[in-house]
């Protein structure tokens, strides 16, 4: 089942979507973020409601976790709290915070190594870095032991 990661900003929300099987995160989409918490997760409900319905469905919700480097919270931690409880509210898929210091350096490292105009990186920031915070969570993700031979029952 896939998961979906969100990047949640100040202007823009990035969205990325692992494949289905669950260990590959890609940049999905973008969203301008319009009011506050209650209708940002309005929109998001609605996304998730799209991802469900259709035949992959959708296992769980990422949320990027903003935190200081040093691992304090900073002045976007309690707004991206508020969003995960009014996404509670409006969705039954499992929710999880997940770290995204540096999540929007990586992106921008990984972008400039395909493109080198900043202006047409620019607008696929949010995504991509919502796909580092997804492709984070999925890496910590226990697999069962693919060396180990499958039990039979």
């Amino acid at each position: 089942m896939r998961a979906l990661g969100v990047d949640y900003g100040r202007r823009r929300i990035g969205l990325a979507l692992s494949d289905a099987t669950g260990l590959l995160a890609r940049p999905w989409k973008t969203l301008a973020r319009v009011g506050d918490a209650r209708q940002v997760a309005a929109t998001l409900a609605g996304e998730v409601t799209r991802l469900r319905s259709e035949d992959d469905g959708l296992a769980a919700i990422v949320l990027g976790y903003p935190r200081r480097l040093s691992g304090e919270p900073n002045d976007q931690t309690a707004v991206v709290e508020a969003l995960l409880e009014q996404l509670r509210t409006l969705v039954d898929v499992p929710l999880v915070l997940q770290d995204e210091r540096l999540s929007s350096r990586e992106a921008e490292s990984l972008l400039a190594r395909r493109e080198k105009d900043w202006r047409k990186r620019k607008v696929m920031l949010d995504a991509a870095a919502a796909a580092v915070i997804l492709q984070d969570y999925l890496d910590a993700v226990p697999r069962p032991d693919a060396s180990s031979p499958a039990e039979e029952y």
